[in-house]
């Protein structure tokens, strides 16, 4: 019997159970032998690109209002779809699902702060090593597995870390966490298993199977930062929108279409460290849901 996934809101301090789109097929897929066996054609990738280009029909529209209610997403904080009315914002479900957010909504930590780089739930470590076991495996959390690049991991052994887990009701946009440049980026292609909890819980290998982008980050607040893009089922595409190699804290660095995904980021050992109240949730196995711009961390003076 798979357990509720809880969470806490950093912002109430409120602990809430998620409401899981789709909860029924992750269940299926992972939590019984026999969806087990079909788990891996499901992620295949072809699937959940083709789940994307239903998402991209004008038809898919229709999803939209309903969608909304149900998850009760507060709509006053995105703007529409470029040349589109308030009356009718988005033309198809993936225009809704890549909304923009006001400048308003979201307000940035500033420096020593380390920002929330986009909506999501966190499991925050301050030092990855084999005795992460939440909600993976340390051998499967590291940069050498992670990477997959022996002239980058050595930098990001043994440093913080965190996981950001984004469902399908939240925003879908990521944005990069400080000033900086891009010193190196890479794709690692791979399957599309889904990052919900009830699937890492049977397979702890999913963040090394699963399709994802790489970007080394020079930062002028944390030093080295190592941004991970994972794909998941049903995401049609890692899009990445931001040009140029130089970035200011804030910027918008790319998107996720249709599906739930996951950011993760790891720092070099030393340079910052994660909130206690985060760390202690993660321990406990509970994530912390933050708003993009909520700060999670602090760089070390």
């Amino acid at each position: 019997m798979l357990e509720p996934i809880r969470y806490t809101d950093l912002d109430t301090g409120a602990v809430q159970e998620e409401a899981v789109y789709g909860g029924f097929w992750v269940k299926l897929l992972y939590g019984t032998w026999l969806g087990r066996l079909f788990s891996s054609l499901v992620a295949a990738p072809p699937v959940s690109r083709f789940y994307g280009w239903l998402q991209d029909r004008p038809s898919s529209s229709r999803k939209v209002a309903p969608f909304v209610e149900r998850f009760e997403i507060q709509m006053e904080d995105f703007l529409p779809e470029e040349g589109r009315s308030a009356e009718s914002p988005y033309s198809t479900f993936n225009q809704f699902f890549t909304r923009r957010v006001t400048k308003t909504a979201r307000p940035f930590a500033e420096a020593p702060r380390f920002p929330a780089p986009c909506d999501a739930r966190y499991f925050a470590y301050n030092e990855l090593n084999d005795a992460v076991s939440i909600p993976v495996k340390g051998a499967f959390f590291k940069a050498s597995a992670l990477l997959r690049n022996e002239e980058w991991q050595s930098h990001f052994e043994d440093g913080p870390g965190f996981i950001a887990r984004l469902c399908p009701v939240d925003y879908h946009r990521f944005h990069f966490p400080d000033d900086g440049e891009v010193l190196a980026s890479w794709r690692i292609p791979g399957a599309l298993h889904s990052v919900n909890p009830w699937a890492l819980a049977f397979r702890q290998d999913i963040f090394m199977l699963n399709e994802r982008e790489v970007t080394i980050l020079q930062t002028k607040n944390f030093g080295k930062l190592a941004f991970i893009e994972v794909g998941a089922t049903c995401v049609g595409k890692i899009k990445q929108t931001y040009a140029g190699r130089e970035f200011s804290r804030g910027d918008e660095k790319g998107m996720f279409l249709f599906g739930g995904s996951t950011v993760i980021v790891i720092g070099e050992k030393g340079r910052w460290s994660i909130d206690p109240e985060i760390v202690e949730n993660t321990q406990m196995g509970i994530e912390t849901y933050l708003k993009m711009g909520r700060a999670l961390g602090e760089t070390w003076r």
